[in-house]
């Protein structure tokens, strides 16, 4: 099938060019050759032209928070794309970056030998302006393409405020969507011969990664050293192993399982998510395979709730909530609002309730560099800030618990919400994400109600204690395992 045109967003008004010599696939989020829409549009665009396909795949050096934990992960996924771009006999063009600045003008290089330049339509961190830059710089057809979740962000039109309020609207358009799926192959799909595309001027300039060095490449770049690779991830590869796994053995023990740190039946997915590795698409595939889903077994009216309206085994829906309600609310505002990511962005509500406590005593008050150390007098949250730092995520359930303590013990709550940007988009691999800040914002209200009683600091806001959480779930292995020396709560 065609890409759908609530996904293809015109980024200028040009035609595409015949004289171009290919169609320009620039893989900036969505790193995979397979369930794609992008990929999909490039081989559409390819077909109706007659022109085979490049597909540009680049790391900058000069991007915020960049570290080794981040650029291995994406070299992890170009060592498998190149893999399979020469198994399809499609040219591909990895390139990294040595210092900041030194791939400008590479893009510009590509598009003008171009007939049409696809990229990826992504709602967050640097894409957006890149992308707004770009569109005056590229004078052929240039179009990004949604391929971030199952509903196009394009198809609400307005920023919905509760998961309730989403959940109905998604209950009642969803359907439609589900039923137009990227291409499992995309490149199975071009109808003309592949071509060899000579690009030796332009690499001349700038070389083509070598993925054959992806494991010491790190070391000779201009970026952060200090915040180390995570062994074993990245690509495309290893996402799919993570996903079968999670389907043939967490998959039952998710909706028990999920909220207990020490039992590790989450999902693992999300760093993979964010960067393109995996897409939201096949796993919504591969799990309703597994159980025997179709279509037809959707509930006839929306129900707004968790359970029932998928027609699924009891199991299923509460991870499918996970990755359709919750995850693409996340997308849902980050492309409607360019302040997603700014304190002036909470409900009134939460801003005004925290105003009122704004003078409130903190006691204890930490800074940002004893927040990053775990220097805290609480062994949970130090534990949950140190498997941040060593794994690159937390715990789902510990992560709402580590954003309302960093608000209990900061100066104020935009001090707080600083905090926990840096903290999480410095360490996090899910980081960067409209689903991560989605997280980090609803510690501070967002997609939530005021509670009750009015506390200290808190104000309305929900309030989340580790003694509370200690008595919900086992938490003294966690803490053996990633916590501090300190005696007192778990001693």
């Amino acid at each position: 099938m065609t890409v759908p045109n609530l996904r293809i967003n015109e980024l200028n008004h040009h035609l595409p060019s015949l004289d171009g010599d290919f169609v320009l696939y620039w893989m900036t989020s969505f790193r995979r050759p397979n369930w794609n829409f992008a990929l999909d549009r490039a081989v559409e665009l390819a077909n109706e032209l007659g022109k085979p396909i490049l597909v540009f795949e680049p790391l900058r050096a000069g991007y915020e928070w960049n570290c080794d934990r981040f650029h291995q992960f994406v070299i992890n996924g170009m060592v498998d794309n190149a893999a399979a771009f020469k198994a399809a006999r499609v040219e591909y063009y990895p390139y990294v970056e040595q210092k900041p600045g030194d791939g400008s003008g590479l893009i510009e290089s590509l598009a003008k030998r171009s007939c049409a330049v696809v990229t990826d339509d992504f709602p967050c961190f640097f894409i957006p302006q890149l992308l707004r830059v770009m569109s005056r710089k590229i004078h052929v057809r240039f179009e990004a393409i949604d391929s971030n979740g199952l509903l196009p962000m394009r198809a609400a039109d307005k920023i919905h405020s509760r998961a309730h309020f989403f959940r109905g609207f998604l209950q009642k358009v969803l359907t439609s969507h589900v039923s137009e799926m990227p291409n499992a192959a995309p490149l199975s799909k071009q109808t003309i011969p592949r071509a060899k595309i000579n690009l030796q001027q332009i690499q001349k300039q700038w070389p083509t990664f070598e993925t054959r060095d992806s494991a010491s490449v790190c070391e000779t770049l201009s970026i952060n050293h200090g915040v180390k690779p995570i062994e074993n991830a990245g690509g495309v590869n290893r996402a799919a192993e993570i996903l079968d796994e999670f389907i043939q053995r967490k998959l039952t023990l998710y909706p028990e399982d999920r909220n207990y740190p020490e039992k590790k039946a989450t999902s693992g997915f999300s760093p993979y998510l964010h960067f393109g590795h995996l897409s939201a698409h096949e796993v919504f595939c591969k799990l309703m395979k597994s159980d025997d889903w179709s279509i037809e077994k959707i509930a006839e009216k929306p129900t707004k709730k968790v359970e029932g309206w998928w027609g699924v085994s009891d199991y299923i829906e509460p991870f499918l909530d996970q990755l359709t309600t919750w995850r693409e609310l996340g997308f849902n505002m980050a492309w409607q609002d360019k302040n997603f990511d700014q304190f002036e962005s909470l409900p009134p509500w939460a801003q005004k309730t925290l105003a009122e406590q704004e003078n409130d005593v903190r006691s204890p008050c930490y800074t940002l560099e004893q927040f990053d150390l775990a220097e805290t007098h609480d062994p949970l949250w130090n534990a949950a800030q140190n498997q941040l730092v060593s794994e690159g995520c937390i715990h789902n359930y510990l992560r709402m618990l580590w954003g309302k303590k960093i608000l209990h013990w900061s100066a104020s709550p935009r001090e707080a919400l600083r905090i926990m940007i840096e903290l999480n988009n410095k360490y996090a691999l899910d980081g960067r994400d409209p689903n991560s800040y989605s997280g980090i914002f609803w510690t501070l209200g967002r997609y939530d109600r005021a509670w009750g009683p009015v506390r200290p600091i808190f104000g309305k806001i929900r309030y989340m204690a580790s003694e509370n959480t200690a008595r919900k779930f086992p938490v003294k292995n966690f803490v053996k395992q990633y916590g501090s020396r300190q005696k007192g709560l778990f001693a």
